[in-house]
């Protein structure tokens, strides 16, 4: 039985539509990034380091400004004492923090940031399969 109210219109449309793919910033996969040096590195453990290089290395920081620089500059600390003792209310911060600067994939989409896939290295391994060419001949066969 159906509900009370008046029937679906039959041209409806979405008032809210999706306007991730409008005025989207496209990144290379490999993109390299002018990133500053961590102040004070020397004092950080390695595990807060190599946090600090995984963002170097990310796609998404070659799009980034001084203020997001500082901003990870601001967090190393916090992410220094998470490694030295992890607490629910320090992830909570550096989760945040990590999302604004683009962290996730859907955190890229709210910001409108697309990473082009790598492309793959010119020339083919010996004795391996390319499994994209085999995946449409199976999916294409009707056998």
């Amino acid at each position: 039985m159906g509900g009370m109210g008046p029937p679906p219109a039959e041209k409806r449309r979405r008032a809210n539509k999706d306007t991730f793919a409008e005025g989207v910033v496209t990144v290379p996969a490999d993109a390299e990034a002018d990133a500053p040096e961590l102040p004070g590195w020397e004092s950080y453990s390695t595990e807060t380091l190599r946090w600090y290089n995984t963002w170097c290395r990310s796609p998404q920081a070659a799009l980034f400004t001084v203020t997001d620089w500082q901003r990870l500059h601001m967090l190393a600390p916090l992410v220094q004492e998470y490694f030295a003792k992890p607490s629910t209310k320090l992830m909570a911060e550096i989760r945040l923090s990590e999302s604004l600067l683009g962290a996730t994939h859907l955190d890229r989409l709210r910001g409108r940031i697309k990473v082009e896939p790598r492309k793959p290295a010119s020339g083919t391994l010996a004795g391996v399969a390319d499994m994209n060419q085999a995946r449409r001949k199976r999916m294409t066969d009707a056998s």
